[in-house]
């Protein structure tokens, strides 16, 4: 076996350590036996490409011969990118909760040669500094402990076992539409009522807590509860998490403000923000959020495009080995790239002057970082003065070494984004954005999949450089199904039908059907995030709270009430309601924590069904489409075989086939028929 062999991976994150002078194994159960082979622990890193502190670890200590030298004698390591294998980093990090540190990326964790966490941490230092110790006298303490203290590992062991195997009583009440109404003012009292966000640092863009928030704006009262969400996209928005020049969103502020970010964008931060942008601008009519959505879908085709149409992981945070140096200025490149008087105009809107507004400490310098958090918002002749400069700044920002892609392509995220993209294009009556997301999915469906030892077309989770990662995850299922069903919808509109030709109910159905199958564990009921023949991991977990990356319980719940609503099948609202039950003792551990599941939960007990039947019903159609796509499912109907007998709707809709008619229906009844569209928006009654 080579001395390092992550030059055979795929994943841009481990290829970036092929070079390394540390003899990394890719997590096999080849490694495994290796380590067993040898009575050595296993030290364990994970990380993903575009993360800053994965990089400075691996320039301290990976890339060093020396801290290699004892890394290759005391262990077998092992590195693992977890957006590869979201389900091993989920363990070991839940692991390291466990032994009560907090989590983040690199992942360091030491294991027994049966895969067993026994202690670990994320970033260490080369060097002792900060109270950290230097790496190479954690890795020979560990390693003496493991050899000669095998009693305290063993208890380690087990109190990791006992952590993660503990179930939540199955016990209380349902939820209930009290229990939100009663929590939402709380929440607010977390939210930073001048920056927006949660309170303090670092500031990440929490879309669940957000979405919370919107729905009760339409439960109880749009003030403050939808004045809180539309202040703090602003300031995201004019801040700079935000890329002023390119588009998109980094994915956190590391100061209070959203000033400083730090500089990776994901594609599944930006597409969660793309639909909180399209709720924002259909109920305040605020242009900032339209513009904001079209750059950053102008990012997303760009540069995050694969040649297949597919969507691309990240960008990384670092260039030239330096976080944010591709996105930061100088003044005396502002004034070289502008000229002074433009760069003087320039910086009055975007806080750009001489001497800078972040203090770079790895380069010694102060720079600015493109905002607009202290100007006001341009009028119209500013902005038409502003834009040529933003083209020229942009010009010559793309002569920079650009940041890494990590252009794996993987289902839930590309999923995620496909579904952002249907329900923004429904928003901003933007028909590219429905092309480019079905060109997504098929890539996804004609690649992204494989034949299991059963026979069975089961989807895989990533692929890159034609090497797939399988099985898939939980939240792959449920993200494609909900893709599915978002294409569904929209499959009618004039503009896009053509192209939308696959039968994506039936697809979403498929999708629904393996996760269960795979997936849905029966002693708990919620969903293991590996499935259940996945022969690598040490036990299946079923994360339920919110993290960056949505949960596959929210997601799948949602999906399971929209899929009930256009098949006009209630046993999957029957599935929704069981996994609802399952859940609810993790919910009350932690409220906030689950804020996706509590707006899932609110969608299952508010949803509107709105069927579009007849001819010449395009107009009502539309309509119905631009309704907020948080709250509504639509049908549309070529004709009333469309639906079950024992749909609420099906009699009305025959007599509806020689006029364009529209219903809507809520809680098992439907309205009575609306022939225009004003009448549409009002029975739908939508806040």
């Amino acid at each position: 076996m080579s001395a390092n062999e992550l030059s055979q991976a795929a994943s841009p994150y481990l290829l970036q350590h092929a070079h390394n002078p540390v003899h990394w194994r890719m997590w096999t159960k080849a490694a495994l036996e290796e380590a067993q082979a040898q009575n050595k622990p296993i030290l364990l890193s994970v990380g993903y490409a575009a993360c800053h502190w994965c990089h400075v670890m691996a320039h301290e200590s990976f890339e060093d011969p020396a801290t290699a030298e004892v890394m290759n004698e005391l262990f077998v390591n092992i590195k693992v990118d977890r957006e590869e294998r979201p389900d091993i980093d989920h363990i070991y990090m839940s692991a390291l909760h466990a032994f009560g540190e907090r989590g983040g990326w690199p992942l360091t964790m030491f294991l027994t040669p049966q895969g067993e966490p026994f202690w670990g941490g994320t970033y260490f230092p080369k060097v002792e500094s900060f109270g950290r110790p230097a790496f190479a006298t954690v890795l020979r303490t560990v390693s003496e402990a493991f050899h000669k203290q095998p009693e305290r590992i063993a208890k380690n062991t087990e109190v990791v076992r006992e952590g993660l195997g503990k179930r939540t009583e199955n016990e209380g009440a349902a939820l209930s539409i009290e229990q939100l109404n009663n929590l939402a003012p709380q929440v607010v009292n977390f939210i930073d009522q001048v920056d927006g966000g949660l309170r303090g640092s670092p500031k990440f863009p929490n879309m669940p807590v957000f979405e919370f928030l919107w729905r009760a704006g339409a439960r109880i009262s749009k003030v403050p509860y939808r004045d809180l969400v539309r202040h703090t996209l602003d300031r995201m928005s004019e801040g700079g998490i935000y890329d002023h020049l390119g588009g998109g969103y980094a994915r956190y502020s590391t100061d209070e403000r959203w000033l400083v970010p730090h500089f990776e964008k994901m594609l599944y931060d930006n597409a969660q923000i793309l639909e909180m942008l399209a709720l924002c601008y259909r109920e305040f009519n605020d242009d900032l959020f339209k513009i904001r959505a079209q750059e950053t879908v102008g990012w997303l085709k760009r540069e995050m495009t694969s040649p297949e149409g597919a969507f691309c992981a990240s960008l990384d945070a670092d260039s030239e080995g330096v976080e944010g140096k591709f996105y930061v200025w100088v003044w005396e490149e502002l004034v070289k790239t502008l000229g002074l008087e433009d760069a003087q105009y320039f910086g009055k809107f975007y806080n750009a002057g001489r001497i800078g507004n972040w203090a770079d400490e790895k380069q010694g310098v102060m720079v600015t970082i493109l905002n607009r958090l202290e100007s006001h918002r341009p009028n119209e002749d500013e902005e038409a003065r502003l834009a040529p400069m933003r083209a020229k700044l942009f010009a010559a920002r793309e002569q920079r070494v650009r940041p890494g892609l990590d252009d794996k392509i993987m289902a839930d995220w590309n999923g995620l984004m496909v579904a952002s993209l249907v329900n923004a294009a429904t928003a901003f009556d933007e028909p590219e954005w429905i092309l480019m997301a079905a060109k997504a999915y098929d890539f996804i469906l004609s690649t992204l999949n494989f034949t299991d030892q059963q026979g069975v077309r089961r989807l895989a989770h990533s692929w890159r450089a034609s090497v797939l990662v399988t099985p898939a995850m939980a939240l792959d299922y449920a993200a494609m199904m909900r893709a599915a069903i978002a294409l569904h919808e929209v499959r009618n509109l004039p503009s896009v039908s053509a192209s939308l030709t696959r039968n994506y109910l039936a697809e979403a159905i498929t999708f629904a059907t393996q996760l269960e199958s795979y997936h849905l564990d029966p002693e708990s009921g919620l969903l293991c995030m590996a499935a259940k023949d996945a022969d690598d991991v040490i036990l299946r977990l079923a994360p339920t709270g919110d993290d960056a990356i949505p949960n596959a319980h929210p997601v799948y719940l949602t999906a399971l009430i929209r899929l009930a609503g256009l098949s006009g099948d209630d046993s999957w609202l029957a599935k929704a309601d069981a996994l609802f039950k399952a859940i609810t003792p993790s919910v009350r551990t932690s409220f906030v924590g689950h804020a996706g599941i509590l707006n899932a939960l609110d969608l299952r007990l508010r949803i509107r069904d709105v069927v579009t039947a007849g001819p010449d019903r395009s107009a009502l159609y539309s309509a119905a489409l631009k309704l907020p796509f948080i709250e509504r499912v639509v049908m549309d109907l070529d004709g009333s075989d469309a639906l079950p007998d024992s749909h609420p709707v099906k009699a009305q809709a025959t007599l509806a086939r020689d006029t364009a008619t529209a219903f809507v229906c809520s809680g098992g009844a439907c309205s009575l028929p609306v022939h225009d569209v004003e009448a549409l928006e009002s029975t739908a009654n939508i806040a």
